[in-house]
């Protein structure tokens, strides 16, 4: 038998620091020593025979003196011991002491103690001796009627690996375990004799199966998987037996085990495309989600979910259980949640939105009660976004929706209050007929909006969207009453030396007071410096805006005026009401302006509001019909034009996705024949079991290693020089979380190198695992010496160190090879993913570290350039290709992408192209990185530095 052919079996740790003991002294302890003594002795036999000691004076000294021993603990021991010990002599024939052993297993294997028996039949699978084996067959035939499971379960083990070894001591084998199962009544001896018939005699296994049907759902669990097993492999490798074992798999579906119902959901799938086993498989899926606690399971099962979705025919069968699917919202976690959602939107049509819109009414609502919780803003958010995207679709459904959502434009969540008014935006824009009632609702909650952000929103639609005369004075008499009385500054100083109280404040002024005593203001305004702090929340909303410094709002507030004013205008032919209702929108734009110029506001108003205030009064007072134009339609027809170019890109994206999915076959393609095939080919055709334990050992390749040799490769590093007395160089394995080196060591001269020592270091957020251990190199000798590190974080990381050796009979200090360091590529970890624009500029704020890079590159195309940046550091663009398409000389984009470990990376590219230097002069300009570890933001940055330009292969 070659060194290849050895298999351990048997891993032991030992500590290298103890001194091994001598053959003598372990000898004498053997034969003299105490059973504890002895099994010491025997412990130290095992180790040292594991570590290359051959000891084989020892060999009949165990026989005589410790193989009679009763002991339990020196029984299991020798079990080892004969496991690892070398049982032939150098020509390759059995030692004659191992005849005196055999008869040792013999009584073993007759032994009244279970325990014994069970040991002894495990211990017989790992044998490769035939020549040991054939004496203690009778032996372990009798062993399967014994009383106790654990005996009867080995005993099925031990034949089914001596037939697969050794047919010849055992040819009736698969006839014997037939017989034996359909006697057997304990659920562990029944699969494993199951097992041994699907591997070693598949048509008796199937025989057996067909026997009994009817009585698998009840089976123990560990049966039923074997079984499902079976059927798949049966019914893939012969699909004219699905008939005969499909509605076996259907039974299962109901199975107690919740691993066997997603067994066979998922073989049920593979095995038949009709629309009653689909439906089966995913409302199995589905009851699995709801009642599985462990939020992992629900997320895995919900991607299988997913993966029936993607396929053409599937989706008409899915598209009928949505309702069942929208049970998974009673899951706490945001990401099940999440995923539930996109995956009921995508599958909601006409049929059933009606129903998905009510549940989702209900699950809003849900959220206004609940006492607040972290995710449950972030829930509310996706609620509503579900619902914008149904009224979308689904026209008929925005009626229902938009009077429940517009009750949470008061929300004090920001992040929701948007989203229902980008919602609203859209919805008034679309639908003609819903202006009144998206107009009524939204004057009803305009004055308890408490964000300043959304109350700019609400102001601009009930701007643009107000045509009624009567509308037009509900927003006039809106904006006084969130005003309080004017003019403010002179109400404001009163309030501060106590003329005023607060409770005789008047909610809306009348509209006749004239500004006359604006110089006087300015004088008494000294007074503010030192006035006495007074309860903010007493002030009306868009007075405190404006007394935080806010005056952004009142530019906002001046268009609205503006707006309102002149469609009031053109509605109403009293020449009295018309320069009635404008002075009063010029007062409030000149009282505002005043109180933003005056020392009362936390911050003084900027200088661009003070412009557009004043354009607004200029607009005003001049009342000409091409402002009127502007103002009322041009407003309006760009927002309408944002909405088609969204609409149209959300289409094409849809097409694309739809596309991806019908996969046409030519009559010329290729026929791909299995055996010819890569590895990485044959996902279609690998076995449905197969795959998901490699999933589950991460071992899934990724898609753009094409040619996996040819990258691995690629990753190959060279760490010392070629006159270097030792040569090496390291293959960078990159896992999820850690990184694996596997270095090749070479001894360049004619010493022997001992003690030969690979020393690591890191630098970033690496951490070197275990240190390798030491090694002696023959002249010219080489070996491979592995190391692990683990990776915590996205950052690049440098691995540095050195090689030291001893060289032998030299009596100078040790030797030392510096190694070149190794650059851990941040790309590795990143993905591109995508957000939406809100999400984008509220991380932009939020994340503190921010890299710039300047351009420098040989790239002349705007383009080209943002491709090339794309390409090399793996990130998305957000910015849509129509706002990207033409060319104006500059170019602005977003792009965004998440690392393995959930950390999010920004980049705003902003480039030109200098006309003036010529058709080949290259782009210029800047690429700020935003992210929240100072680690990811330089990386990235290194990263474009490297790759800027472009290299000509």
């Amino acid at each position: 038998m070659t060194a290849a052919e050895n298999v351990c079996y048997t891993l032991i740790n030992v500590s290298s620091d103890s001194e091994p003991p001598s053959e003598v002294s372990l000898k004498a302890d053997l034969e003299k020593g105490e059973i504890k003594a002895k099994t010491e002795a025997l412990k130290k036999v095992i180790i040292m025979i594991l570590n290359g000691e051959k000891l084989p004076g020892l060999l009949m000294t165990i026989i005589r003196f410790v193989l009679p021993l009763q002991d339990h603990t020196i029984k299991k021991l020798l079990l080892v011991f004969w496991e690892i010990v070398p049982k032939t002599t150098a020509d390759g024939k059995l030692l004659q002491e191992m005849i005196l052993v055999c008869d040792a297993y013999r009584k073993d294997l007759q032994h009244p103690n279970e325990f014994i028996r069970g040991s002894t039949l495990r211990f017989l699978c790992k044998l490769k001796e035939s020549e040991l084996l054939e004496p203690l067959m009778p032996a372990i035939r009798s062993c399967l009627e014994h009383r106790h499971s654990y005996v009867r379960r080995n005993a099925v083990l031990a034949i089914y690996t001596i037939y697969r070894n050794f047919e010849h001591l055992i040819p009736d084998a698969p006839e014997l375990i037939h017989d034996f199962l359909v006697n057997e009544k304990d659920a562990s001896c029944k699969r494993n004799a199951f097992m041994m018939l699907i591997h070693a005699d598949q048509d008796r296994a199937l025989d057996y199966l067909s026997t009994c049907i009817d009585q698998v759902h009840t089976f123990g669990d560990i049966l039923q998987l074997v079984i499902v097993e079976l059927i798949y492999k049966v019914c893939h490798a012969n699909p004219s037996e699905r008939a005969r074992f499909i509605r076996c798999i259907y039974n299962l579906l109901q199975s107690s085990s919740p691993a066997v119902k997603y067994e066979a959901a998922g073989t049920l799938v593979t095995l038949s495309s009709a629309p009653t086993a689909v439906k089966a498989a995913a409302q199995c899926y589905i009851d699995l989600i709801i009642k599985e606690s462990d939020n992992n399971v629900k997320l895995i099962v919900l991607d299988r979910l997913i993966e029936l979705k993607e396929h053409p025919t599937h989706e008409r069968v899915l598209q009928d259980l949505v309702m069942d699917i929208l049970r998974v919202l009673s899951t706490p976690d945001l990401e099940v949640r999440k995923k539930t959602l996109q995956l009921a939107l995508d599958l909601v049509s006409s049929r059933n939105v009606e129903e998905l819109v009510i549940v989702l009414k209900k699950e809003v609502i849900k959220t206004n009660n609940v006492s607040e919780h972290e995710d449950t803003d972030k829930y509310r958010q996706l609620l509503v976004r579900t619902l914008h995207s149904c009224s979308v679709r689904f026209p008929d459904m925005a009626a229902n929706v938009i009077p429940v959502l517009m009750e949470f434009l008061s929300d004090t969540n920001e992040a929701a209050a948007a989203d229902v008014l980008e919602f609203v935006r859209e919805a008034i824009q679309r639908f003609d007929s819903l202006r009144p009632l998206i107009i009524e609702k939204m004057l009803e909650v305009f004055h308890a909006i408490k964000t300043v952000k959304i109350y700019r929103g609400a102001l601009w639609i009930l701007g643009e969207y107000c045509s009624t005369k009567d509308d037009i004075q509900s927003v006039m008499t809106e904006v006084r009453r969130s005003l309080g009385e004017i003019p403010i500054v002179e109400n404001e100083i009163k309030k501060e030396t106590g003329e005023v109280k607060q409770d005789d404040e008047v909610s809306a002024a009348p509209a006749q007071k004239l500004v006359t005593e604006m110089g006087t203001y300015v004088t008494q305004s000294a007074l503010s410096s030192s006035r006495p702090s007074k309860k903010e929340e007493d002030r009306p909303p868009l007075r405190s805006f404006l007394m935080d410094g806010d005056f952004y709002v009142a530019a906002s507030l001046a268009t609205t005026l503006t707006k309102v004013a002149l469609r009031y205008v053109v509605i109403v032919q009293d020449k009295k009401k018309q320069n009635s209702f404008v002075a009063e929108a010029m007062l409030i734009m000149v009282t505002v302006l005043h109180l933003g110029k005056s020392s009362l506001p936390k911050k003084p108003i900027t200088d661009d509001d003070v412009d557009r205030i004043s354009l607004c009064l200029k607009v005003l007072s001049e009342c000409s019909p091409l402002m009127n134009d502007i103002f009322n339609k041009e407003c309006r027809r760009s927002l309408s034009h944002m909405l088609t170019v969204r609409l149209e890109e959300e289409k094409l994206s849809q097409k694309k996705e739809s596309e991806k999915r019908n996969v046409t076959v030519q009559a010329d393609d290729p026929i791909s024949f299995m055996q010819l095939t890569a590895k990485n080919e044959m996902t279609s055709k690998e076995d449905q079991f197969q795959l998901s334990l490699l999933a589950a050992m991460g071992n899934t390749q990724r898609k753009e290693a094409a040619d996996p040799l040819a990258s691995k490769l690629n990753k190959v590093t060279q760490l010392t020089g070629f006159s270097d007395p030792v040569y090496a160089e390291a293959y960078v394995h990159v896992n999820q979380y850690d990184i694996v080196l596997d270095v090749l060591v070479v001894n360049q001269t004619s010493d022997t190198l001992q003690n030969c020592t690979l020393e690591l270091a890191t630098l970033g957020d690496l951490k070197l695992v275990e240190k390798p251990s030491p090694l002696t190199l023959a002249p010219h000798d080489f070996a491979n010496i592995k190391a692990n590190v683990k990776v915590a974080s996205t950052e690049n990381g440098i691995i540095f160190g050195n090689i030291v050796y001893d060289v032998s009979g030299a009596a100078s200090d040790r030797n030392c090879v510096v190694l070149s360091d190794i650059h851990i590529d941040i790309m590795d970890y990143i993905q591109p993913a995508s957000c939406t624009d809100a999400e984008f500029r509220q991380m932009w704020a939020e994340f503190e570290w921010e890299n710039k890079v300047t351009v420098n590159t040989n790239i002349t195309d705007l383009n080209e350039y943002l491709q090339h940046i794309l390409k090399s550091t793996n990130m998305k663009c957000l910015t849509p290709e129509k706002a990207l398409s033409g060319f104006c000389g500059f170019m602005a984009a977003n792009l965004y992408a998440r690392s393995i470990f959930g950390e999010d990376a920004l980049a705003n590219v902003s480039v030109e192209k200098p006309i003036h230097l010529g058709p080949d002069a290259p782009v210029n300009g800047h690429i700020r990185i935003r992210a929240k570890s100072q680690g990811m933001a330089l990386s990235l940055g290194d990263k474009i530095n490297l790759s800027q330009k472009k290299s000509n292969m």
